[in-house]
């Protein structure tokens, strides 16, 4: 099977023209700034290893359960070519980017790294991305050999190739399969729900009656009480969802037909003064005053959504398809999933993500580091990944042993794949000055959450000043 990852828009794809590449910020006066502040610890204490050895490729990632997968691939990568040694380094998420920028700093990071579209922006900007196109060893990637429109995604403003994409991800809702049991409702209700910032229509009608109070009352019978409730509809933690929604309201933003920039890619222009956000953002954190959703700070927000749902805490969350093997742990009840719901536009969409392998600018071979990603792009490595179960690899042909593998742990992929085969997906902000979007917009979201102030009031100004940074940055 093929999948596609086009907008429901029919997005143009085209990038900008080389030539006409906005002016970079200074890559130094970047790494000598912030960069110190927040990564002289990681330098003093030697995060890093010395580079040196053209041999040797040092690859990092952070994720435990895809460490295996690419442990398997490095020790094929060695047998074929015993002249090479590839090194693994597994660090958490946050840890993850500040060693990273050290290593940037310090010439001491890694020769091919996992990058995150949320990331790889800022890094091209800065010209510590090396381009993939310019290495012979992955200047002959096929695009259709991948997932449709991944190859997009990573292609910087300035036309070059920055990632190659190594697995893919879509949004679902998570459910407790005895909580939907006891409510009388089938998996089938729960993946036909539709929604609307007026009175939530049939989604919110579930989430009220999945919703129990400590009397064993339901959020859609008389006497429920919202200040006292046992299992909550729909979990919630990540606070306010930061610049995207992407495992919250992100999915319900888009159904309304809001869109994040003025293009899918590298868009100069931000929409958070968007009416459509700020009527879907009101009502749904408004969830959480009718009981129906945690409040801000109900839960601890390191534990997310995997631990409120596993607990019993809630019936249902929306999450991501990278977090099937851990749902699939549940030892005290089956774990389902559904769709999204369809929103007022008639689609019911999803965000899609796809991680990729980058090349650093220092690295000690940039064409030996070239053939180790172009070998993590190959069907020998992607089978590898496939036959994980872990994520959707990128691949075309090694998607459907990882539909098999989670098919027979008893979870519905059609909910995750679906809106890729139906075109319903949009993409993750992918734009320069991404950081500082991202410092601006986090903790308005999560005002909007705690405080519950009407969306707007607290939208508006911030999508002026991020807007200024592009204006600013043409003149």
């Amino acid at each position: 099977m093929k999948y596609s990852i086009f907008t429901r828009t029919g997005r143009p794809l085209s990038t900008s023209d080389p030539g006409s590449r906005r002016t970079r910020p200074s890559r130094s006066r970047w790494l000598s700034t912030a960069a110190i502040a927040t990564t002289a610890g990681l330098l003093l204490s030697g995060c890093g290893q010395e580079q040196g050895d053209s041999n040797v490729i040092d690859y990092w990632m952070w994720d435990t359960q895809q460490l295996p997968a690419y442990q398997e691939c490095a020790d094929l990568f060695e047998k074929e070519n015993p002249q090479y040694k590839v090194n693994i380094t597994q660090t958490g998420w946050d840890d993850y980017w500040q060693r990273l920028t050290a290593g940037f700093l310090a010439d001491t990071g890694p020769d091919v790294f996992v990058n995150h579209v949320s990331r790889y922006p800022q890094y091209a900007d800065l010209e510590v991305l090396m381009p993939l196109d310019e290495q012979e060893a992955t200047a002959g990637q096929e695009e259709s050999e991948y997932a449709e429109g991944l190859m997009d995604i990573w292609t910087g403003a300035d036309g070059h190739q920055y990632g190659s994409p190594k697995d893919w991800d879509t949004i679902a809702l998570f459910y407790n399969d005895t909580e939907l049991k006891e409510a009388g409702v089938t998996p089938d209700e729960l993946g036909n729900l539709k929604w609307n910032p007026q009175d939530g229509g049939s989604f919110e009608d579930m989430v009220a009656h999945l919703t129990v109070d400590e009397n064993g009352v339901r959020g859609d019978e008389p006497g429920f009480d919202k200040d006292n409730v046992a299992v909550y509809g729909l979990g919630l933690s990540d606070p306010g969802g930061g610049n995207s929604g992407q495992g919250q309201w992100g999915p319900f933003a888009n159904g309304a037909g809001w869109e994040a920039t003025d293009q899918p890619l590298w868009g100069t222009e931000y929409n958070y003064d968007d009416p459509a956000l700020h009527e879907t953002l009101d009502w749904y954190f408004g969830l959480s005053d009718k009981g129906y959703m945690p409040k801000y700070g109900q839960f601890n927000q390191d534990d997310g959504t995997l631990s409120q749902l596993m607990s019993g805490s809630v019936a249902m969350v929306a999450d991501g398809s990278w977090m099937v093997p851990a749902y699939a742990g549940s030892e005290e009840f089956d774990i389902g999933t559904a769709r999204m719901p369809e929103g007022p536009n008639g689609t019911a969409p999803t965000v899609i993500n796809g991680l990729a392998d980058s090349i650093s600018s220092d690295a000690d071979d940039p064409e030996v580091a070239a053939e180790w990603v172009a070998f993590l792009g190959s069907k020998k490595c992607q089978s590898v990944v496939a036959e994980a179960g872990v994520v959707f690899p990128a691949r075309n042909d090694s998607v459907a042993r990882t539909e098999e593998i989670w098919t027979e742990q008893g979870f519905d992929t059609s909910a995750f794949t679906d809106p890729v085969d139906e075109g319903e997906t949009f993409y993750l902000p992918i734009t320069s000055h991404g950081a500082d979007v991202t410092a601006l917009t986090t903790p308005a979201f999560q005002e909007i959450w705690s405080d519950r102030p009407p969306s707007g009031e607290v939208l508006d100004p911030i999508n002026g000043a991020i807007n200024d940074l592009f204006l600013t940055e043409e003149q």
